[in-house]
Parts: C-alpha cells; structure tokens; sequence
C-alpha cells in the first residue's frame, strides 16, 4: 500500500529568493571578472596617489618669489636705448595720464602726435580745477578751452575740435600740467639716447597678448624726478620686443606720482585748432592762378571798400582778445570793440589809421555781446575818454594795421601755398608769407576775395582776423588827446 509521499514524487529542500538583478541582466547578478577587478583597484589607487600630492602640494604652496633686479642684456639695453625713436617713426599714439594722488589727482586722456608735435586731450580728475576742459598744446604753446561744467571724470575728445574759447593757459596756474607735457613730448626724438649704464630690469609683465620687460633706468631728458616704487629715483618702462613703450611710472616735481599709459593701435590723425595754426598741409610753390589771385589783391580791396571784421587773437597768457568791427580801405581806417577774456566787466575801442592809434576804455554794456563774441563798436565814438596809444596796441593793432597794408601796393616777399581750408562756406588758399614782421597767411578765395588774415604772435599763437563783405559807416575820427602810453 502506498503512502501519500510516495504518490506525490520526490520531495526537495526550500530554496532561498534569487539575488536582485537589474533590467539589463533580467535578474541575474553581474560577475566580476578578474580583468575589472584590475582596472578598479588601479583607479582607486589613482585616486589616492592623487588626494595625497593635493594635499602635500596645499601643504607646501608658497606665492612666487619677486624677480631681483639685474642688469640689462645686450638686447635689452638696445631696445631701451631705441625707445624714442621708435615712439618719433610710429608718429602717434592714445595717451592716458594720472597725475598726482588723492584730491589733487589730474587725468588727462587723448592723443599725442610726436611727429607734429603735438597733443589734444581731455583734462579731468579732481584736481583739475579751473583747468578742466579741452586742451592741445605743442611743445612751446598750450591752449585750453575749460568747461567747468564737464564731469570730473575724462574722455577721448571729439576727433573735429570745436573752434571757439580756445585761449592760451596762464602759466603760474599750470606748472604742474606743463610739466607733465613736457613728460609726454620728451618720450620721443629722432635719434636713438646712449645706453643707460645705471638701467635695471626689475620684472616682467603682459599688455594684451605681447610680453614686456619693466626696465628702471633714468629719465632720457630734464624734468623728472622720484617715481613711485622706485628707491633710486628712476622712472620704470613698460618696453615690449619691439622697443615699444606701453607704460610710463615715474614722478615730476610739484606733481607727485605720475602714470603714462599708451594704446599703439588708437592713432587718428589730429586736427590742430586755429591759434596753433590750424592743420599742416604741404606746402608748395603758388600756382599761376594762385599768384595771379595775390597780385591781383590790393586792387580787389581798393574796390571793395571795406569789410567787417571778427579777431581772435590769443597774445598771452593772461591776454586772449576777442573783437568785431569795420576795416575801411576807402578811409584807411579800423574802428573795433574789443574785449579781454580775464576783464569781462571791460571793453576797449580802438581805431587805427594813418595817424596812428588811439583807444577808449569803456563799460561792457556800451558794447552789445559778450565777452566771448563782442558786438560792433558804437557809433558815433564816444566823444570823451580816447587817448593816444604810444604802444599801438601791441600785435593786435599789427593785424589790423596789416588788413589796412593789404590794400598797398608795396613788395610782398616770398609767398607759399600752404594748404587748402575753407572759411565761411567758402574754399580758399591759405597764402603764407615771410615779412618783415613775421609770417603771415591770407585766406583768399577762388574769387579772389580776401577772407581771412593771420599773424603769429609773440606768444607763438596764430591771432585771426575774419573778413566779411558789408557796408562800412563812416568811421568818425575819435579825438586825439596828447599821447599817454600805459
């Protein structure tokens, strides 16, 4: 007889659940092979190699030891000795300035050209003071035109300089700023400096992408003396492979520290304003049309009769005259109202003929305007206040006693054409001529007409006199006291 067991087969232990698989193995475990074994155990030990040399490295970092000074090498003492004449053959350049420090920091930003030379920048900073505004100055004469409106902070100036209230600066106010022009013209010449025997170079640095040597050597000319950072009183250059400089420090007597910062890829051609005589042109010999036009000049003017007239004339430092008038080649007399920026409570009437000149000191309200564009004289003169002017107004009674000369028919030296230019709408030939008394420019136009006339003046400024066709009045002769110079 058979036992349920036995109807029911043979019987087996439990089994255990199967271990967890993942979707990819359809539950069966992953099997480590030896080969996968090897490569974790060698990015483990990777892994440890490296978290020990990190920490061994974070043990002993310490910052780069400064570079010690030394002397300069061949190559180095040559591009330092080119430095100039590599700035005077690139012709120009973008410039930065800081002056000074703290309250009496001035900046200065535009351009120099040391081919002219010259430069035009933007005066700011703190410490500019009445100085703030537009300047361009060359290496003998500075103008400024000040805003005091602008914000402290400078910026590139306006490529076409505006033309007017343009004067030129008074020296005991400007030390400073001249001798930080006389800084940046100093930075190039037309022949390589002698090797610095005291020159060091004392590190190294990057501007943009090129690498540059920082040498301390003194300064190539006059007017420096101790730099920042600098125990020995030498200036530091910032000089690339090329003998080009980048970066100026150094410092000025009376300034303080001082930083120059150059861009060699900014380098417009600048346009010189008129007092500094206008731009360079080229100049050549006249044409026969041209010669023609001059010689033809004092007919013309005889003919014409007079003109009215506008003058700028910046003749010192603390003398930038500004007037309007008449020129009359008929009666061979100037009759003008002039005012005197730094006296603008103060106007001056002056009238030039043949027997000579004579002046009257009037209030600003007797003449219409303002000090920056005065209006035409009264007429009739006053009758009370004239005296005879044993000085005859100094260089500006010279340009009008030259407008009433051009009407002559005397020699008129040697003549060039200077440039091309334009003056009221009108295309002219500026006429250079060397007198007697100077150099002096007619702008004459393909008319003919003469209309403009330019002196250079003892300061080494250009003074303007603007000539337009009108009606001239009668100049009544003013009454001639016994003369009285100032």
């Amino acid at each position: 007889m058979e036992t349920s067991a036995a109807r029911s087969g043979p019987t087996h232990p439990p089994q255990d659940p199967p271990p967890p698989g993942d979707a990819h193995t359809g539950g069966v475990p992953r099997v480590v092979t030896g080969r996968r074994r090897t490569v974790l155990l060698a990015l483990a030990a990777v892994a440890v190699l490296s978290a020990a040399a990190l920490v061994v490295g974070l043990a002993s970092w310490a910052p780069e030891r400064p570079e010690q000074p030394r002397a300069l090498t061949g190559d180095e003492r040559e591009r330092l000795a080119a430095m100039r004449v590599t700035n005077y053959r690139d012709l120009r350049a973008a410039v930065r300035v800081t002056a000074g420090t703290g309250a009496a920091r001035t900046e200065l930003v535009g351009w120099v050209d040391w081919s002219r030379p010259l430069v035009y920048l933007d005066v700011g900073g703190p410490g500019a003071g009445a100085g703030r505004g537009l300047l361009q100055a060359t290496p003998t004469v500075v103008l400024l035109r000040p805003d005091p409106t602008a914000v402290p902070t400078p910026a590139p100036p306006p490529l076409v300089p505006p033309t007017d209230r343009w004067r030129l600066h008074d020296p005991p106010a400007g030390q400073g700023l001249a001798a930080v022009l006389q800084l940046i013209f100093g930075l190039a010449t037309d022949r390589p400096d002698p090797p610095a025997d005291a020159a060091r170079r004392v590190g190294g640095a990057t501007v943009g992408a090129a690498p540059v040597d920082i040498l301390q050597a003194p300064p190539p000319g006059p007017g420096t003396s101790v730099p920042p950072s600098s125990p020995d009183g030498h200036p530091r250059y910032w000089l690339d492979h090329d003998a080009r400089l980048h970066r100026l420090e150094t410092g000025l007597a009376g300034v303080g520290p001082v930083t120059v910062q150059l861009n060699r890829t900014d380098r417009p051609t600048l346009r010189p304003v008129n007092a500094l005589g206008g731009r360079a042109g080229q100049p050549r010999a006249l044409t026969t049309a041209e010669r023609d036009r001059l010689d033809r000049l004092p007919a013309r003017l005889r003919a014409r009769g007079g003109a009215a007239v506008t003058l700028t004339a910046p003749v010192a430092a603390a003398t930038n005259l500004r007037g309007s008038g008449w020129v009359s080649w008929s009666q061979r007399a100037a009759y003008v109202a002039v005012a005197d920026l730094g006296v603008p409570q103060r106007r001056t009437l002056l009238r030039v003929d043949g027997a000579g000149v004579s002046r009257a000191e009037v209030p600003a309200a007797v003449v219409p305007g303002s000090v920056e564009s005065p209006g035409r004289p009264p007429l009739p003169p006053p009758a009370r206040g004239w005296r005879a002017d044993a000085r005859r107004a100094g260089e500006l009674g010279l340009l009008l006693d030259t407008a009433l000369r051009a009407a002559g028919s005397g020699g008129r030296g040697a003549a060039v054409r200077v440039r091309g230019d334009a003056v009221a709408g009108r295309t002219v030939d500026v006429v250079e001529l060397r007198t007697a008394r100077g150099p002096l420019r007619y702008w004459i136009d393909r008319s003919g007409a003469l209309r403009r006339l330019e002196l250079r003046t003892s300061a080494g400024a250009w003074a303007q006199l603007d000539l337009a066709p009108d009606t001239v009045p009668r100049l009544t002769p003013a009454p001639r006291p016994s003369a009285r110079g100032r």
